[in-house]
């Protein structure tokens, strides 16, 4: 099969796309003929050789985590899934022609396999974080960096508990803020006045890593009211860096939930051929996004 890997750490050069083996899945596991891939920023951090807290990675390297596609093969003891099925879900190497997942849950009908590749991931960290940083009914939140796909999630599942939002994106990203309930301001110059003037904070999250950890604790008051998914140095203004998942089983039943209630929808902003990942890559880092990118393995067809 293709699969995009890596031999060495470093930039978006290092992504090669090579011939491998196949892989199949162990009890308790899912293999799928990979239709879609969604690109998260944790791809390019770990090809970097960041390190977030996660196991250690072992070179040669494949990249992904998040995919939809159509169930080829059922590991031992696995029950509710049959060959055949459309799923999306969290696996490893899944920016590849076919790829084992560990968390699975059964495509809504209504989505095209690119754009159920664009949640599996996404709605984990929105939930995760939201309940750390505990916010609740009636309060209002500020999200940082909230056009992108975590973004896009916390503002849209935070609007359906009855949380207020405050989201800061880009001035081409305003509109699209203000379609998922947000209230929208611009970053830069200026922007914890403008914030301010919208109103009181009681929690944030900073989803860009630009910088802005100090203002937030401002804004909030407190360092544990605030919780980034991107500033590596957060800590050293006493404030968590969430960068370990928690139960996608649970993520996707609620992404599920959601999705069928019409009360999350993350729109695809661009998608790539496999052996243009680089540029996915590349694309992602430099941030801006408007809801999801995605790597198309194969075109989305019955």
């Amino acid at each position: 099969m293709k699969k995009v890997s890596y031999a060495e750490f470093g930039g978006p050069h290092v992504l090669h796309l090579i011939d491998a083996e196949e892989p199949h899945p162990g009890p308790g596991r899912i293999r799928i003929a990979v239709r879609a891939a969604g690109v998260n920023p944790v791809d390019w951090r770990v090809r970097e050789g960041q390190v977030l807290g996660a196991h250690p990675i072992e070179l040669p390297a494949g990249v992904g985590l998040d995919a939809a596609g159509v169930v080829d093969e059922v590991g031992q003891g696995v029950e509710g899934v049959e060959i055949g099925d459309h799923v999306f879900g969290e696996g490893t190497d899944t920016y590849a022609e076919f790829a084992v997942l560990s968390a699975w849950a059964p495509m809504p009908q209504h989505l095209t396999f690119q754009e159920a590749a664009g949640y599996p991931s996404v709605v984990e960290t929105a939930l995760r974080i939201l309940r750390e940083v505990g916010v609740r009914s009636g309060q209002t939140l500020l999200v940082s960096g909230a056009s992108g796909g975590v973004g896009s999630a916390v503002l849209q599942i935070a609007r359906d508990r009855g949380i207020t939002v405050i989201g800061t994106a880009g001035a081409p990203n305003q509109d699209y803020l203000r379609s998922l309930g947000a209230l929208a301001t611009t970053y830069g110059q200026g922007w914890v006045e403008r914030v301010r003037q919208l109103g009181p904070v009681d929690a944030a999250l900073d989803l860009a890593g630009s910088g802005v950890i100090r203002e937030l604790v401002e804004l909030t008051g407190n360092p544990h009211k605030v919780i980034s998914i991107a500033d590596l140095g957060a800590p050293q203004h006493g404030v968590r860096f969430s960068g370990v998942a928690g139960s996608m089983p649970e993520a996707l039943a609620e992404a599920v939930d959601l999705i069928s209630r019409g009360k999350l929808h993350i729109p695809v902003e661009k998608s790539y051929p496999l052996a243009e990942a680089a540029a996915a890559h590349i694309d992602s880092h430099a941030g801006h996004t408007r809801g999801r990118r995605v790597v198309v393995v194969r075109p989305d067809r019955t």
